[in-house]
């Protein structure tokens, strides 16, 4: 479980680091081999090696992936850090719901 968590908060940082990079693209093709999205390519490597690495050791899907869900919350926190987007009361409600059915599906 603790790998899935890892490789969760990788994730959203993979998709902090997607966007950044997606702003500096030009007309150049050259462009897309920018630091910040071969650094996301890196990101989502590391989530495939966790998600391997925790299947080895036995994980279920119906127990890793609803942590694994998580992601989603970790980018709103990275986005409000970040490009300072704000999170609403709609969005906490969203969270608290993941957060359910990950402690749901668990069980």
């Amino acid at each position: 479980m603790g790998l899935f968590a890892l490789a969760a908060i990788l994730g959203a940082a993979g998709q902090f680091l997607y966007k950044t990079g997606a702003g500096r693209i030009t007309a150049s093709v050259w462009s897309f081999f920018n630091l910040w999205l071969l650094s996301g390519v890196v990101c989502y490597v590391a989530v495939m090696v966790l998600f391997v690495a925790a299947f080895k050791r036995g994980g279920e899907l119906a127990v890793l992936y609803p942590i694994y869900a998580s992601t989603f919350i970790w980018a709103a926190f990275i986005s409000l850090a970040a490009y300072a987007t704000p999170i609403r009361p709609v969005n906490i409600a969203g969270m608290a719901l993941l957060v359910a059915g990950m402690y749901l599906m668990g069980k």
